[in-house]
């Protein structure tokens, strides 16, 4: 009953663990602009320069 107990607070802890890195990546900006990087493929590299020295 002591192993249940131990491995029940250990899931607990690393739970907490990946949600706390959840929300800091989050509140970072990482997941920010979803759409534009699935787009650019399909844009040619030139477009994107002749865009950029305007």
């Amino acid at each position: 009953m002591a192993v249940l107990v131990l491995l029940i607070g250990i899931s607990l802890l690393v739970a907490i663990g990946f949600l706390m890195s959840f929300f800091w990546s989050v509140k970072d900006g990482q997941y920010d602009d979803d759409y534009t990087p699935s787009v650019r493929v399909l844009f040619d590299d030139e477009l994107l320069e002749n865009q950029s020295k305007k």
